[in-house]
């Protein structure tokens, strides 16, 4: 038996001669899809970096490139459908425009969908963007990696990836500390006795406030010219145990702000003692009763 002979054998209704040729046309198919792909990242990649600089949105990029890559794998699978005897008004189908967003709809679920949507907003709108430093829902706190089709990443303190869908991004309270102004204003409080002289301790905490490297002078030109202090402390609680005092202390930074509000409690606590301030705490006294 010849090799044209093998390749007319017929399987299941299949020639071998036409399973070998639909297994070398999908692999070319492959091959090449897998081949452009490759292709449209570099340039994606090469475009954010031209000359050291920022040549595009890195967000936008980022989405677009994952849009148009899903696309080529799209026209890849109708490419390889075309080759399939019955299948190629499937195909046709699926290459045009009315086609492709028929299959979306069928093939993803509800869910898919609008995570979808919620990044389109997401770019388009622009409450936040990539590098951008945000706390959602008083829960998550991180800056934005990654906005993908379904979901924004965001690494928080501890170096750890939190996926978060796209269609909570939208319904959620987003804090964004980039946006506008990155002034940020640190609430440095601590509680005093009683019997504390509290103007004494007010200008001990805004003494110590002043002295920390990482404070800004937020004042207008008005509130200069009206005397109001750099940093303003106030009485904010009279508690069960101690009266509060807050001060105000701003600093150029979210973290900048956060790394001063911790170096303050710190030294203000050692101001306090060595001034003899007294810092009270909850205390409970236990009577045992004579039996």
């Amino acid at each position: 038996m010849n090799l044209n002979e093998i390749l007319d054998t017929t399987v299941f209704g299949l020639s071998l001669r036409w399973v070998a040729m639909f297994c070398l046309k999908a692999a070319v198919i492959y091959l090449f899809v897998r081949a452009v792909t490759a292709f449209i990242k570099y340039l994606f990649r090469r475009s954010l970096r031209r000359q050291g600089k920022l040549a595009i949105d890195e967000t936008k990029a980022g989405f677009v490139r994952q849009i148009v890559v899903a696309v080529v794998y799209i026209i890849g699978t109708a490419a390889v459908l075309s080759l399939i005897p019955g299948m190629e008004k499937v195909s046709n189908s699926i290459l045009a425009s009315a086609g492709i967003g028929a299959m979306a709809v069928g093939l993803a679920s509800q869910d898919a969908l609008s995570n979808i949507v919620g990044g389109l907003f997401i770019i388009f709108s622009r409450p936040f963007k990539v590098g951008d430093f945000v706390m959602v829902d008083d829960i998550v706190t991180g800056t934005v990696v990654e906005i993908t089709l379904r979901h924004t990443v965001i690494r928080n303190a501890e170096n750890r990836m939190i996926l978060i869908p796209n269609s909570k991004m939208n319904s959620s309270t987003v804090v964004n500390s980039s946006y506008g102004e990155t002034d940020t204003c640190a609430f440095v409080e601590v509680g005093v006795a009683y019997s504390t002289d509290l103007d004494r301790a007010m200008a001990l905490m805004a003494d110590e406030a002043l002295r920390h490297p990482l404070i800004t002078d937020h004042r207008s030109e008005a509130d200069r010219k009206a005397g109001v202090p750099q940093v303003v402390v106030r009485v904010m609680a009279l508690g069960d145990s101690a009266i509060t005092l807050r001060a105000w202390a701003w600093a150029a930074t979210p973290g900048g702000a956060f790394t001063m509000k911790c170096d303050l409690l710190k030294s203000v606590k050692e101001r306090f003692d060595r001034e003899g301030i007294e810092i009270p705490y909850p205390y409970l006294n236990v009577v045992k009763a004579e039996g």
